[in-house]
């Protein structure tokens, strides 16, 4: 025992404590990366060292969520990485995009959250199912975080069953009018947008990019949760809200999307 301490000890002044717990690569998946992978890989891990590692234990005793790092997240690209450049992303491919979130939740798994709610479950539906117009308007932006978003799926009363859904999307002149309640949504009270999932008159599951300011539209924050206190999670309460025709997702119906 004495012994190990005293070589322990000789080792730290070597090296930092983080280089002597490196994880050991068991099954060698880094002989399946290109040194792109790799260097993209590393890029991450050191802002994570450098931007959430040294505040993240603060923010989430206090369960509030450090706002400041959405600017960074974007300035580093943690934002939708596989759209393409021309939309604002980084054209990387989804492997890249997987080993950031991998190197961000060994960070704070409710940072993470936000990064891959808003290029997941945000910027992805908008980059497969929207319009180029919606495309050009709401993707640049979300991309490097002036624009925060939401995904409204899971109800008070049938959670992420899209089946069940109650939330309507009624027809009206120009647009849709669109009544319901989303529970568990991350981002939900600190989005510019949010993706809403509601049937229409048929009954057809349609999404819709809601604005955030909508009248009729509110997110009350939700609070005393035991994990992912740095993550906002949030309600999301929909009366009347009024919804343009440019807003729906133009190319999908169904439980599909």
């Amino acid at each position: 025992y004495y012994s190990f301490v005293f070589n322990f000890t000789a080792l730290k002044k070597k090296q930092k404590m983080t280089d002597l717990f490196q994880h050991p690569d068991y099954y060698q998946l880094d002989e399946l990366l290109s040194e792109e992978h790799k260097m993209i890989r590393d890029a991450t891990r050191d802002w994570v060292k450098r931007s959430v590692s040294p505040i993240i234990e603060d923010y989430a005793q206090r369960a509030a969520f450090p706002e400041h790092l959405v600017k960074e997240m974007g300035e580093v690209g943690l934002f939708g990485p596989y759209i393409p450049e021309e939309y604002g992303g980084a054209g990387l491919d989804h492997i890249s995009y997987g080993l950031m979130m991998q190197e961000v939740e060994r960070g704070d798994s409710g940072i993470r959250s936000t990064c891959s709610v808003q290029s997941s479950l945000v910027m992805f539906p908008i980059f497969a199912y929207g319009s180029e117009e919606q495309k050009k308007r709401f993707l640049p932006k979300l991309a490097t975080g002036e624009f925060l978003g939401s995904f409204g799926l899971t109800e008070p009363n049938f959670g992420s069953n899209p089946g069940g859904m109650t939330t309507t999307a009624k027809k009206v002149k120009d647009g849709y009018i669109l009544n319901g309640a989303k529970m568990w949504i991350t981002n939900g009270s600190i989005a510019d947008i949010s993706i809403v999932w509601a049937k229409d008159d048929d009954g057809v599951v349609r999404g819709f990019i809601v604005d955030n300011k909508s009248d009729g539209f509110s997110a009350p924050i939700m609070k005393h949760k035991l994990s992912l206190r740095a993550s906002v999670t949030s309600e999301l309460i929909l009366e009347d809200v009024f919804v343009p025709s440019d807003n729906i997702l133009p190319n999908v119906k169904g439980l599909r999307g």
